[in-house]
């Protein structure tokens, strides 16, 4: 068993720091009129500091006098003061300080390389100055983004650029945004901007860049477009251009289609143009907007409630690149019902389901990441009789992140739409059939989908499977 004092020794070494008599080492700290000079021990320094080790070596091979001294101009006394503390003593106490003076701190510690104090002083801050720090973020970027050692500095501003770009613009130029930064910011999936508004700013960016650029592309030549393409090389491939709309698309884009790969804008344009274009494996789906109170689900997330939207509303219901588009989401999805939470009985889906309309569910088979589900406009109930319906809609998914081999499958017999059954969840026709047997069991036992009602078959099976989860959604316009 081993005993640490670390207390006592801190408060030793910093005796020696306070002693006059054994120092060996002046460090001239400041620029006038605000200059000092500290007494120091060059072993001390050079072991709690690569960057004054290196500087005291240099010092020590071009100068043959006992004491060495060394200039720190860029460190105020008063900052040098605290640094001192912490190498000396490991003690550094922020309770009294200032942010900015700590922000101070936190940039002389960067220049003297001594990581540990960077690390806690930029959680320090994240963690206790927040408030301080959004309404001074101009000064924390451009702190952030002055050294490669600031990463937690860099990352909150790169978060707080991706929840709040409103505030961004309006308080910070977006012209001066460092390429790193952009790029850190754009390959974002929860920036909360429109793709169109992000692909505006980040032309202005490259504009800023070659002010020899009239704004208007019809003015550029050839050069002009190979100078901003390259400009703009890193940035092009982060903004998915398949996300935005026709319209967008003629008035914003096709002006700039000579920054854009041939092969690359050829494909863009046809998902516009040819309802049968197949979509590359690479599409970038559309971003993550924080809407609150859309759905609240274990199985999909906003992007598959979006394409289950469009749907609803025969939206690009023929695209093949419905998905990749700007998320759709003129509905709140109401959760009624969730296996994990109510159990997997019919019983409980009756009780808590029937006479509801405009209900959407969806399935997770166990033992893989498929996702299945429908869509009923009409009520539920225990009735034993079948529904009809033009406007259902059954469903799958490999998996809730791939869209390319997603199914819809739309009613082409109305008399089989939906299924009333005392015995049976929500059942579509025998295209998806969950039920319970006539055993006595109270759950659910019986997973099918048999193709019949509906125009495809939505798994490539018609075998028996298990479930892992189930929910039901009631939608209503937001």
């Amino acid at each position: 068993m081993s005993k640490q004092f670390f207390p006592n020794l801190s408060r030793n070494y910093i005796e020696i720091l306070e002693d006059d008599e054994y120092y060996d080492i002046t460090i001239e700290v400041g620029e006038d009129p605000n200059v000092k000079i500290f007494r120091a021990h060059m072993i001390i320094l050079c072991y709690r500091s690569p960057f004054l080790r290196r500087t005291l070596i240099s010092s020590r091979n071009n100068n043959n006098n006992t004491v060495a001294h060394i200039k720190l101009p860029n460190i105020s006394p008063e900052i040098f003061q605290i640094i001192l503390k912490y190498i000396y003593g490991g003690i550094i106490s922020l309770n009294e300080q200032d942010p900015s003076e700590i922000l101070k701190v936190l940039v002389a510690a960067d220049n003297l390389l001594l990581q540990e104090l960077i690390d806690y002083l930029q959680t320090y801050l994240i963690e206790n100055k927040s408030e301080w720090m959004e309404q001074y973020f101009e000064l924390i970027y451009q702190t952030g983004f002055q050294s490669n050692s600031l990463l937690e500095l860099q990352q909150y501003c790169t978060n707080f650029m991706a929840k709040f770009p409103e505030k961004i613009f309006g308080s910070l130029d977006f012209t001066s945004l460092s390429e790193k930064s952009l790029v850190l910011l754009i390959k974002r999936d929860d920036l909360q901007m429109k793709e169109i508004e992000i692909w505006d700013h980040v032309l202005k960016w490259g504009l800023e860049k070659n002010p020899t650029l009239l704004p208007d592309p019809i003015t550029w030549s050839d050069d002009d477009f190979r100078m901003m393409e390259n400009t703009l090389q890193h940035c092009l491939p982060l903004i998915r251009f398949f996300s935005l709309s026709s319209e967008d698309f003629f008035q914003k884009v096709r002006p700039y289609k000579k920054l854009l790969k041939f092969q690359f804008y050829e494909k863009l344009l046809e998902s516009y143009l040819n309802p049968n274009s197949e979509p590359n494996d690479n599409i970038l789906l559309p971003r993550f907007r924080n809407i609150d109170g859309i759905i609240d689900s274990k199985i999909v997330n906003l992007n598959i409630a979006s394409l289950i939207s469009r749907w609803i509303d025969k939206i690009d219901i023929k695209s093949k690149y419905a998905y990749a588009r700007e998320l759709y989401l003129p509905y709140k999805f109401k959760l009624l019902l969730r296996g994990s939470r109510d159990g997997f009985t019919p019983e409980k889906f009756h009780e808590l389901c029937d006479d509801k309309l405009y209900t959407v569910t969806f399935i997770k088979v166990k033992g893989t990441e498929e996702i299945i589900g429908g869509y009923n406009p009409l009520v539920w109930k225990s009735s034993g009789t079948f529904a009809k319906t033009k406007d259902s809609f059954i469903f799958s998914f490999k998996n809730k992140n791939n869209f390319k081999d997603l199914i819809l499958s739309n009613i082409i017999d109305m008399n089989g739409a939906v299924y009333y059954g005392s015995n049976d969840g929500p059942t579509f026709g025998y295209d998806l059939n969950i039920c319970k047997g006539n055993d006595g069991s109270k759950e659910y036992d019986y997973f099918r989908c048999r193709q019949k009602y509906y125009e495809k078959k939505i798994r490539d099976t018609e075998d028996k499977f298990s479930i892992e989860e189930y929910e039901v959604f009631q939608i209503k316009k937001r």
